[in-house]
């Protein structure tokens, strides 16, 4: 369905979550003929997809197909925009603020439940698919003990060695202790079987209560910075897409021909400054099948969360080491 939209049809949206356009994971490539139809149909110039990991494939897959059809010859971009966090190419998706900032308000009532009650271990179950990053600065940022990952295996020894570190808390005073696993942590290491197994190893010493949070983490207005920053990378993102088509477009027949790698770009986050890069170079840096980026800046920050919580670990830094030249002094 196609829908001409004016300024006063999106008046006040940026206050809200959700959708208001809809929202759909369906890939093009079995209906690539259709999509291309209807670009065709509709002569459209430019293409703005918000959404996250499913947008940037899509838009990969659409500009690999425009060899075939001429009609996706024209300029595209991705704003990366989901909770889970998981696009390449940009540090920060929009979204992603405002869950953590619901899961952590979360967290905090169900901490707060516990008030006056002793030796009680919560485990905290959040979304991301298969990225971590909900769960890791979910749990650095609400005091948790320790974040089950994807990208960090684990296996029943280093559950056990948290049932030794919650015991020994417990000794110590500690009347509380909060784990944080993300969805698919792993696929035998449930959040029922990491339940059970700290209840049967705890008995006597603690007690166990588990929290999924499901789909309340997508709720709730967006904060500050996702509102703001939605409005910045939107305005860039039609001024690129606008400045493309006058690069690509030909004057006399008015035929667009963008063809090249640079008329396809996800419009990421990269420290303070936002960042246009080839959706066919992001392929490379992508892992497909689960849907993640194969390296993530957020994973640097995962020894912090047990040293934090006072576990026997080590944080481990990056350092550059620069070569001393001959015949230079300090």
């Amino acid at each position: 369905m196609l829908k001409d939209m004016a300024w006063g049809d999106v008046c006040n949206w940026v206050m809200y979550g959700g959708s208001f356009l809809g929202t759909q994971k369906q890939l093009p490539g079995k209906i690539m003929d259709k999509v291309a139809d209807a670009f065709e149909k509709y002569n459209f110039h430019g293409l703005l997809l918000v959404g996250g990991f499913e947008a940037f494939h899509s838009c990969l897959l659409l500009s690999r197909a425009r060899d075939k059809y001429p009609s996706l010859r024209i300029p595209m971009c991705v704003i990366p925009c989901t909770i889970s966090n998981n696009v390449p190419g940009t540090s920060l998706s929009l979204g992603s603020d405002t869950a953590v900032n619901e899961i952590c308000e979360m967290i905090d009532k169900i901490k707060l439940s516990a008030t006056g009650t002793k030796r009680r271990v919560f485990i905290v179950e959040t979304m991301g698919g298969f990225c971590g990053y909900l769960a890791t600065i979910s749990a650095l940022a609400s005091g948790a003990d320790n974040a089950y990952i994807f990208e960090e295996q684990f296996k029943v020894s280093d559950i056990m060695d948290d049932v030794k570190v919650i015991s020994r808390k417990m000794r110590t005073g500690v009347q509380r202790y909060l784990i944080v696993r993300n969805e698919c942590a792993n696929k035998n290491y449930t959040t029922e079987f990491v339940n059970q197994l700290f209840a049967e190893e705890g008995k006597g010493a603690f007690s166990t209560r588990t929290n999924v949070l499901g789909h309340a983490q997508q709720g709730g207005n967006p904060t500050p910075f996702d509102r703001n920053m939605g409005t910045k990378l939107a305005a860039r993102a039609l001024e690129f897409i606008i400045s493309q088509i006058l690069k690509y477009i030909d004057p006399k027949t008015g035929i667009l021909n963008a063809v090249s790698p640079d008329s396809a770009t996800l419009l990421g986050l990269m420290g303070r400054r936002t960042v246009f890069t080839p959706v066919e170079e992001l392929s490379l840096e992508t892992d497909f099948e689960h849907r993640v980026p194969k390296h993530q800046w957020w994973m640097k920050m995962r020894p912090l969360l047990r040293i934090l919580a006072k576990h026997d670990s080590t944080y481990q830094t990056e350092a550059m080491v620069v070569p001393e030249v001959e015949g230079e002094s300090a």
